[in-house]
């Protein structure tokens, strides 16, 4: 009897003290002091851009101690863009909690004031957060009207110069260089953009550390976005001999200008056309040092947390708003359907999660502002169309809650499905269709959408595509090419 009442005793402790990522998480918040939330938020920074998730030729310690120390969604997804700018729809998408069409539309909201209330930090408020933004922003709502305190607002990319497109030319092409501070961009005003954003996150950290109430941070750099610019140091960490061309390398993407991204957008317009290998290297090259130089900034934030003694009570996420390709496929930006550009690294790190943890559930990084909210105690209203991860940390056999990921590239440019290791993509405007087996070819290498034997596949994926996109108010036609294509 002695026995069993002390199992109990164990088995009731361990019940209320184990987890607070169950049903019963609200109520084990509410007994605390609620914790503290920081967004970290890059740009075009791919999933390979992370040396801890398999980029060995990147130097990124504190994104990879982030990996270690919490959980990564390693399959965490953007659904694309409404126009060539692809952070727009991916924030409005995160500030709304919206999929994109619907982003799309309250964002003409936004920007006449109204719909505010249902903003992602307004949210946050309704449980006591103290909120507060600085960096990039590029969303219709003025941060100041949303935000409790506001930091730099910085613009969607950093002001540019001619000199920094069609280029290097060749080896003799050394005009523009990331540290010559003349041709503005990140240098423009005197101090590199990245540390700005550092400095204010600093300064607001100092104050909330002395409040009683909890803080919400969405701290937005615009690194690694071009013009790529960082200290010379940071480029001599990357000698162009040690930097490798990546295998899905062209000089040229076929479908360039039917899929919308051509010659004549402003991100393939960075290197020249045809791509060369040497191009390729020196702007992989100046990617990886600005990635490695707003790595330190975020050293110097995830230490503030540290002396403050806040990190024992301090959820953080970090992820970007989208991917990049920088010479895959012969693409330079992000306006396309590969997982370079569309799959982005998501990491969670708190004081109750697992170290070290990957989860490999398909997700979209807008799940955040979902997760974010179930963690502040937030009931999730019904318009946002996003769900909390911390199911899916809870237990790693659980599926993803999606029947596949969207992917949309402007009104008729591009479609995509990514289901059970399979990709589908659609050129609409021309009916071309690509497949991809991902399970064997993660590269994305071999179309294999004139295989025969893939018909009926390629016939039930773009089922489920029509399936999505009605899910996601997608206007666009897609049963009427079908009938053309399947046939």
């Amino acid at each position: 009897m002695k026995h069993r009442l002390i199992i109990i005793a164990l088995f009731v402790s361990t019940f209320l003290g184990c987890t607070q990522l169950g049903k019963n998480r609200q109520d084990s918040i509410e007994i605390r002091k609620k914790p503290n939330i920081v967004f970290i938020f890059t740009d075009d920074q791919s999933f390979k851009a992370i040396h801890a998730l398999g980029n060995e030729e990147i130097l990124t310690p504190t994104m990879d101690k982030l990996v270690h120390e919490g959980v990564t969604f390693t399959h965490a997804f953007n659904m694309g863009g409404w126009n060539g700018a692809i952070c727009l729809a991916s924030r409005a998408m995160m500030i709304s909690g919206r999929s994109i069409w619907r982003a799309q539309e309250i964002s003409k909201a936004y920007s006449q004031d109204n719909a505010l209330d249902k903003t992602w930090p307004r949210l946050m408020q309704t449980q006591g957060y103290d909120t507060y933004m600085t960096g990039k922003w590029h969303v219709q709502a003025k941060p100041e009207k949303i935000f409790n305190h506001v930091g730099h607002v910085l613009r969607g990319m950093p002001f540019d110069t001619p000199e920094g497109y069609d280029r290097p030319k060749d080896k003799t092409d050394t005009l523009w260089k990331p540290w010559k501070k003349e041709f503005g961009g990140y240098w423009k005003g005197g101090t590199h953009w990245s540390e700005l954003v550092k400095q204010d996150a600093l300064f607001f950290l100092d104050s909330a550390a002395q409040k009683k109430e909890p803080f919400f941070m969405y701290v937005a750099f615009n690194a690694p976005h071009d013009p790529r610019q960082s200290p010379k140091a940071y480029v001599d960490q990357y000698p162009l001999e040690k930097i490798t061309v990546p295998k899905s390398y062209l000089p040229e993407y076929p479908y360039a200008e039917i899929m919308g991204a051509g010659q004549n957008l402003r991100d393939e317009k960075l290197a020249p056309f045809p791509r060369t290998e040497y191009a390729v290297k020196v702007n992989r090259q100046e990617y990886y040092a600005i990635t490695t130089h707003l790595d330190d900034q975020i050293k110097a934030i995830l230490n503030a947390l540290e002396d403050f003694g806040l990190m024992d009570n301090t959820y953080i996420f970090f992820t970007s708003d989208h991917g990049l390709s920088v010479g895959e496929h012969g693409l330079m930006g992000k306006q396309n359907m590969y997982d370079h550009s569309i799959r982005v690294p998501l990491m969670m790190v708190g004081p109750d999660l697992p170290k070290n943890k990957k989860v490999d559930a398909d997700v979209y990084l807008q799940d955040i502002m979902a997760t974010a909210l179930d963690i502040a105690g937030v009931q999730k209203p019904e318009y946002i169309e996003f769900n909390s991860l911390l199911n899916l940390i809870e237990d790693q056999d659980k599926k993803s809650k999606y029947n596949g990921i969207y992917g949309v590239y402007e009104a008729s440019s591009q479609r995509m499905i990514r289901k059970d290791h399979y990709k589908l993509i659609l050129y609409p405007n021309t009916k071309q269709i690509l497949l991809y087996n991902l399970k064997y070819d993660p590269l994305e290498l071999n179309n294999i959408a004139t295989d025969k034997k893939n018909r009926a596949l390629i016939k039930t994926l773009f089922n489920d595509l029509i399936t999505l996109q009605k899910e996601k108010g997608d206007s666009l036609d897609l049963k009427s090419i079908y009938n053309k294509v399947i046939s």
